[in-house]
């Protein structure tokens, strides 16, 4: 099994137990969870000691235990992140932390309706551009869209819009090049 594999089941188990537990109580949302272990890994990233010391197999699991359970006191977790993070340790898995929660960003976003949108354009675009692209992807795909903005400079004008695997080119590059093989196509 690679690695990515791993890291999307622990993902999913994550994004089993938060959903059910915002059921349960509204106050524990996946995304509580998600930040709350962002933060986690912010404190694990900045630290190469506590890096080593949680992903080195000479360190007990009941010591690397004992560490997260105290970092996770001082960032205040709730018990859902930190019981998460006592599986990580105890299965070697605390070095997948950024893979799983980049799984289980994903995965929260699709059971909740949520597709993703990269959309480049020359400029930067108004608000006013922003809502009505927004408003067209979400009537073409029909889910949610979370939409995160880029500058290309190489573009002339208008947009590129990128859902998974699926480009939406509305830039003039784009209809140029369409313009292109379609005259070419009718010699």
């Amino acid at each position: 099994m690679t690695l990515s594999a791993v890291a999307t089941r622990y993902a999913k188990a994550l994004a089993d137990v938060t959903t059910a537990a915002a059921g349960l109580r509204p106050d524990l949302r996946p995304e509580d969870a998600l930040s709350q272990l962002r933060a986690f890994e912010s404190a694990l990233a900045a630290s190469r000691e506590l890096q080593n010391a949680l992903t080195t197999p000479a360190v007990p699991g009941s010591r690397k235990r004992a560490v997260v359970g105290r970092i996770a006191d001082l960032l205040k977790l709730s018990p859902i992140a930190r019981n998460f993070l006592f599986v990580l340790i105890d299965h070697r898995r605390i070095a997948l932390l950024g893979a799983i929660l980049h799984a289980f960003d994903l995965i929260v976003d699709e059971r909740l309706g949520f597709a993703r949108a990269e959309v480049s354009s020359p400029r930067e675009l108004t608000e006013t551009q922003r809502g009505a692209i927004n408003a067209q992807l979400e009537r073409i795909t029909g889910k949610r869209i979370r939409m995160r903005y880029a500058v290309d400079p190489a573009l002339i004008g208008g947009v590129v819009a990128r859902i998974g695997s699926t480009v939406y080119d509305g830039s003039v590059r784009g209809q140029l090049q369409t313009l292109g093989r379609r005259l070419a196509t009718e010699r």
